[in-house]
């Protein structure tokens, strides 16, 4: 790993994100039977097919990180409550390597998150109750030959620390 990071938080627009790495706000679009909020199309420009479609949850104050996968690009966004997504880039030619992105998403900030292969990613739930992530990736998940590598997240090598940031 490298040894010095850039932070990048998406409330400051001026930074620049992974290279690779796709930030696309989602439109709530609200009337009075309730909301629509498009995830993906077929016809956006970083839709390349899919593997499958799921969705996990996390806890308040619980961490589900780090993890990468050399083949699968994934697609993420939190449908409910609100989490910090992270992203640390330490592949070897990237012109971000030992970059970190941090990202707050949910119901408060929605967006897409695509993350290249090689980067790797997790959250934290921030809010009060349970969050919902739904992801797309681009492969589908295999059972005996899983392309995931893991990292702990308090402990693996990332600089990176996952405590609430006051002030």
């Amino acid at each position: 790993m490298t040894e010095e990071i850039t932070r990048t938080k998406f409330l400051q627009p001026e930074k620049k994100p992974i290279d690779g790495v796709i930030i696309h706000p989602l439109r709530v679009i609200p009337d009075e039977r309730g909301r629509l909020m498009e995830i993906m199309r077929r016809d956006d420009p970083f839709f390349n097919g899919f593997g499958q479609v799921y969705m996990t949850t996390v806890y308040p104050g619980v961490v589900k990180a780090w993890h990468y996968h050399a083949v699968q690009v994934d697609r993420f966004t939190c449908i409910k409550g609100m989490i910090k997504a992270v992203l640390y880039d330490d592949r070897e030619n990237s012109p971000t390597r030992g970059a970190l992105n941090e990202i707050f998403m949910g119901e408060h900030n929605p967006c897409l998150v695509v993350i290249p292969a090689g980067v790797y990613h997790g959250w934290k739930c921030v809010g009060e109750s349970e969050a919902y992530v739904v992801n797309v990736p681009s492969e589908p998940y295999n059972r005996t030959d899983p392309d995931e590598y893991r990292l702990d997240p308090h402990v693996g090598g990332i600089p990176y620390d996952w405590s609430r940031v006051d002030g």
